[in-house]
């Protein structure tokens, strides 16, 4: 893709299937200067990579709407737009059906009780001609729009297999001797054409209802939003509308209240509830210095903090975006999906022509007549809107229920690998740990005492540049220490490693025993018996040197999350394999892994070693999950086949990653992947019904039992069945959002 493609999602309205969506998509991509169009049925959006030097967002509205369909561009008010446009829809549709079913009752009455009724077929003809034309003519229009340009749809079935039984009784109405001069009945099937309408557009109600409960997550995410905020103001406290809110800005909550922004809190404290947005139940503790979000709820007291985040930019529009986009997605299994609804129609067309023509060489006596209704019956049964909504529908639930629950999925794939993982791989700093590491002891060789302040100020300035959670640490404590930085001439980072230095033209370094023995630095014995001493404690080891000794060592001890080996536990009960991959020392690895329940332990890793260790699993036929915070994650989360990023990690990792997990819980791993597996496990349920549906319905419909025991399928049965099968599909995907995820 060149620099010059642009990407842009469009709210589409007028789709009815998945054929409108193959059809919509074709034509988009037809299009000059389109890169890549892909139609999302669920969410009724294409999202579009185009070249905007060679087609214009007006250019493509206007193909779509030459099929009968419209393409909103306003790229600030499209959702919006579409949602009126739905309402409006909505409504109509509602008011078509009452009006089309009052006519169509008296009509199913004559010609189910009252065939002999004076003037019945001309009644019957003067009360369907209005449920055809005017509350069913949408199907009619578009049909004829498809045709236009040699395709077809839901509509162009509904359409064809109405007109057809209309035309048919009409004819024989208005000119019955054509049959009796036979010795046949002029047969009518107006009830059938009103009731297969009727039925259609109650169907596509319920479907739109039920479409509706599958987009609730966001819908909540988005009420999260307060709409107004408490300036803090020389003269007191006043309510604004938060679109006036800037960064800087001081703001007030009050108990109770939604926070309005994201912000550092600077007087006062409370607990916070953060369940919304992490799926961490428990209220949050916070106090001045501490991070607050948007959306989130004050719960006791009242506290001030400053805006930090304001708009797109908080947390909580993030992830409402990152949500729309995940669900607007296309899982791969859909891709299959859509090409066939793409060829869907024209083969149901196919096969009604044939059972039309079988039944003319072999019907008998009422040949025409059934050959006829087995047709219309064929075209009525077959409308591909149950594999249409199958695999998007779970999607939307799938990753709705993920960001209730504070696993926010990247795509509809991730969320289709993760039921595939049989191998997790765990970072330890950071995601086994609190990732807070502190430093709990440094000792300086006797040598180095003498000059203790100006070493410990050139370690300051060699740990201040570095990114390593380790060096953090040791900043940390210095500056505790009261410790002032050298200023250095030169730095280094060794990536996995530690660091190095120039002060003075002297070099310096620090980092892990490794690398002091790599340069051949010797470690005096009372400071390696240390080494062994702290590393069976489970501290990390940081040796300081100059070039030919070293100056001092430190201890280094992070804490074991709380639920570290539930996590691990939860993972295995699920049969997956579970590696632990870390830069830190064997022995101190190892401690923590016993802790943690981990067997399987990869130590003194670099940060191409952890990739290298997936890529071994991989190679052994393993589908890996990646679990990491840190910028040294990055290469192992992009091999591994699903990678999974911790809320409070580097925003690289987050980049990089499939899944994020808002809160440091580990245990939301093991629900992640319960979440992925019983999400593909609704989407093959749907596919597997809406395909068998159609294996069976079609030849009954086409008369298939007729010559065993003389069933023949009525289009008004047909129809019935044809909007049952879409909303039982998406009701099976609403059931999801029932499921526990917790193991």
């Amino acid at each position: 893709m060149t620099a010059a493609t642009q990407t842009l999602t469009f709210p589409v309205t007028g789709m009815t299937c998945a054929g409108c969506a193959a059809s919509v998509e074709s034509m988009i991509n037809a299009q000059e200067g389109v890169e890549k169009a892909e139609v999302n049925y669920a969410t009724q959006s294409v999202k579009v990579a185009f070249h905007p030097a060679l087609v214009q967002p007006f250019s493509l509205q206007q193909a779509v709407q030459s099929v009968g369909y419209d393409l909103i561009i306003d790229t600030v008010n499209g959702r919006e737009k579409q949602a009126e446009a739905q309402q409006s829809q909505l409504n109509k549709l509602k008011k078509n059906i009452i009006w089309a079913g009052t006519l169509t009752v008296p009509v199913v009455l004559i010609g189910m009780f009252f065939m002999n009724f004076p003037y019945g077929n001309y009644i019957m003809l003067i009360l369907t001609a209005p449920v055809l034309f005017v509350a069913g003519r949408s199907f009619f229009i578009n049909a004829w729009k498809q045709a236009r340009h040699g395709r077809a749809n839901m509509d162009t079935l509904v359409a064809m297999s109405t007109g057809i039984a209309f035309a048919f009784s009409f004819f024989n109405t208005v000119y019955p001797e054509f049959w009796y001069r036979q010795g046949l009945m002029p047969h009518v099937y107006f009830e059938a054409a009103a009731v297969v309408i009727v039925f259609i557009m109650l169907g596509k109600l319920l479907e739109e209802r039920a479409k509706s409960n599958t987009s609730s997550a966001i819908k909540k995410l988005i009420g999260l939003q307060p709409k107004t905020v408490l300036f803090i103001t020389d003269k007191g406290e006043i309510e604004t509308p938060i679109a006036e809110v800037q960064v800087g800005n001081r703001l007030l909550v009050r108990p109770g209240e939604k926070i309005p922004v994201d912000g550092i809190l600077f007087e006062g404290s409370s607990f916070v509830d953060e369940s919304m947005i992490s799926g961490e139940p428990v209220p949050v503790e916070k106090k001045a210095g501490d991070k607050v979000f948007a959306g989130t709820i004050n719960q006791k007291g009242s506290f001030r903090f400053t805006a930090e985040k304001v708009g797109s930019a908080t947390m909580l529009a993030q992830i409402i975006q990152l949500v729309q986009e995940a669900q607007g997605s296309k899982a791969p299994v859909q891709k299959l999906v859509d090409k066939i609804a793409g060829v869907f129609v024209p083969v149901v067309m196919l096969i009604a022509l044939l059972s039309f023509g079988a039944w003319l060489l072999f019907g008998g006596q009422h040949a025409l007549t059934q050959g006829l209704l087995a047709m219309v019956t064929v075209m009525v049964i077959a409308c591909p809107c149950a594999l249409g909504l199958a695999t998007p529908t779970a999607v939307m639930v799938g990753i709705g229920k993920g960001a209730e629950n504070g696993i926010l999925v990247k795509d509809a794939e991730a969320l289709e690998l993760g039921y595939r993982v049989n191998a997790v791989v765990l970072d330890k700093t950071g995601t086994l740990t609190e990732g807070k590491p502190k430093v709990t002891d440094l000792v300086w060789t006797k040598p180095a005492e003498e000059n203790r302040s100006f070493l410990a100020g050139i370690l300051l300035s060699l740990e201040q540049e570095s990114e390593h959670p380790l060096g953090a640490a040791v900043v940390e404590y210095l500056k505790e220490m009261d410790v002032k930085p050298v200023p250095l001439a030169y730095f280094k980072s060794l990536t996995g490693r530690g660091v190095e230095g120039l002060q003075d033209g002297k070099p310096y370094l620090a980092g892990s025993p490794k690398l002091v023995n790599s340069i051949n630095i010797q470690i005096p014995d009372d400071l390696k018996k240390q080494q062994d001493l702290w590393q069976n404690a489970s501290k990390t080891v940081i040796y300081f040197a100059d070039h030919t000794s070293v100056l001092g060592i430190i201890g280094i001890q992070d804490k074991l999350k709380s639920n570290s080996a539930q996590a691990v536990e939860d993972l295995k009960k699920q049969g997956i394999e579970v590696y632990m991959v870390t830069g830190d020392n064997r022995q101190a690895a190892n401690n923590i892994a016993a802790v943690a329940g981990i067997d399987q332990v990869i130590a003194e890793a670099l940060p191409s070693d952890k990739a290298d260790f997936v890529k071994q699993l991989q190679a052994k036929g393993k589908v890996v999950a990646m679990v990491g915070d840190g910028i040294n994650d990055s290469q192992a989360l992009a091999q591994a086949n699903l990678s999974i990023a911790m809320g409070q990690g580097s925003d690289i990792a987050m980049d990089v990653a499939k899944i994020t997990l808002i809160s440091p819980d580990l245990t939301q791993i093991a629900k992640a992947i319960k979440l992925s597996r019983l999400t593909v496990r609704t989407i093959r349920q749907n596919l597997f019904w809406a395909f068998v549906y159609n294996l069976i319905g079609i030849p009954i419909a086409a008369g298939l039992l007729y010559p065993i025991n003389g069933f023949l399928l009525n289009p008004m049965i047909a129809g019935a069945a044809m909007a049952l099968s879409s909303v039982s599909v998406v009701s099976n995907s609403l059931r999801l959002k029932l499921s526990k995820i917790n193991i």
